[in-house]
């Protein structure tokens, strides 16, 4: 992708946040962890840039406290965001630390632990609004009610360069990179890394990963401006933003390469894929290139990549929804609906057929109330432990050489 034409940002902007930056009691720098389980399963060398582990647990303190920052020495001392929950954690230690005050608005349905996250690191926090957008709108009202000054998530050039000291420090954790992928939602994080990136290493293959759910990049480049969806739907709620802006619209256009989409399956494999094998628990925006690099629309193979693990703020609520989705998607969990004859060691006698096999039954129920069933019929529902596809063939098929009709059916998180 390139552009024509002047962008408010220049790498020499992302070497003055670096400098504003340098104190690793605000901003640390990130590890990098090679992982070879990933590399057997996309053929390249590949190496987690694990900024789910900075402060806040995301790379969104960068940006806040680079703008921030020079704001307060410029005499501001209010600040207001609007934030799904990352950025809200940003600006509430960036402000903190600058002895700021911070108002931040957040979405009804925002996680619990990045509300009280957020009050933690010292913001007052205000519950509005349905979505980021319409969060979005109480923010900027607040702003001309206080008079203090708006701290938007990405469409500022102080943010993105912020941002973009991320880029700089990739390059330096491996300068020999071929690819890095970074997540996209409003754009300000691949804005700023890109520019870092393609002025450092000019060769190196920048790609964006975008949820389905709330996908806008393709369709904004398509019509030469920022799209903005009324609803989005994904799990990833970091990424969630519902739109690019012009800026960072502008940035991509200039300077990355590529941008893929992964759906919300994807992202829950990818969760627990890092959490099984890399022993690191990020959240779906956090795990979005990874997904990206499983998915079948990025192929790095022969190559040395970077995923960025952006973030790490995963709500507990949510692990349990993310992980029986992704158990299910591998068939390691199993709901089956075998059709009976209702009478006495029917039950006794499919469990049978399921413990045989070696497989654990974690729930059971019958079901009788169904239009489809004769008289004297029911259907059991089962939901079971197994140790994959293979193993899950292997039940049905024995269900089936015992007599019964049976179909493996969505498994739901409250099943």
């Amino acid at each position: 992708m390139t552009a024509h034409g002047s962008l408010p940002l220049e790498y020499a902007d992302i070497e003055r946040a670096r400098e504003r930056l340098d104190d690793d009691t605000v901003v640390k720098e990130t590890p990098v962890e090679r992982s070879t389980s990933l590399e057997a399963l996309v053929g390249g060398e590949v190496y987690l840039k694990m900024e789910h582990l900075q402060w806040t647990g995301s790379f969104k303190t960068r940006g806040a406290y680079n703008k921030i920052s020079q704001a307060v020495a410029d005499g501001v001392d209010s600040f207001v965001a609007a934030s799904a929950g990352n950025h809200a954690q940003g600006v509430a230690l960036a402000a903190t630390r600058c002895g700021a005050e911070a108002t931040i608005y957040m979405p009804d349905n925002a996680p619990q632990a990045k509300i009280e996250a957020t009050r933690g690191y010292g913001a007052t926090v205000e519950l509005a609004g349905r979505d980021f957008q319409e969060t979005m709108t109480h923010a900027k009202r607040a702003v001309e009610d206080a008079g203090a000054e708006f701290v938007h998530a990405y469409d500022d050039p102080d943010i993105i360069a912020g941002q973009g000291t991320l880029g700089t420090e990739m390059y330096h954790d491996r300068p020999d990179v071929d690819t890095v992928v970074v997540p996209i939602g409003g754009g300000g994080l691949i804005s700023g890394v890109a520019t870092a990136i393609k002025h450092l290493s000019p060769e190196t293959r920048v790609v964006g990963v975008q949820a389905t759910g709330a996908e806008t990049v393709h369709q904004s480049l398509d019509k030469g401006f920022p799209v903005t969806l009324e609803d989005v739907d994904t799990i990833a709620d970091g990424i969630a933003t519902g739109g690019v802006s012009e800026t960072t619209l502008g940035i991509i256009k200039r300077h990355v390469d590529d941008v893929v989409t992964v759906t919300d399956t994807e992202i829950a494999r990818a969760i627990l894929l890092l959490m099984e094998r890399a022993k690191q628990v990020v959240e779906g925006s956090g795990a979005a290139a990874v997904a990206a690099l499983l998915g079948g629309d990025l192929d790095v193979e022969g190559e040395t990549v970077m995923p960025l693990l952006c973030g790490g703020n995963l709500d507990m609520t949510q692990l349990q929804t993310v992980v029986v989705h992704a158990l299910t998607a591998r068939r390691q969990l199993l709901r089956l609906r075998v059709r009976i004859d209702d009478r006495p060691g029917v039950l006794a006698e499919v469990s049978g057929t399921i413990a045989d096999r070696g497989a654990n039954i974690r729930d059971v129920r019958h079901d009788r109330s169904v239009e489809d069933l004769d008289v004297g019929e029911a259907y059991l529902v089962f939901q079971v432990e197994t140790a994959g596809a293979e193993h899950a063939a292997g039940i049905v098929d024995d269900i089936a050489a015992a007599g019964y009709a049976v179909d493996v059916v969505n498994a739901r998180s409250d099943a």
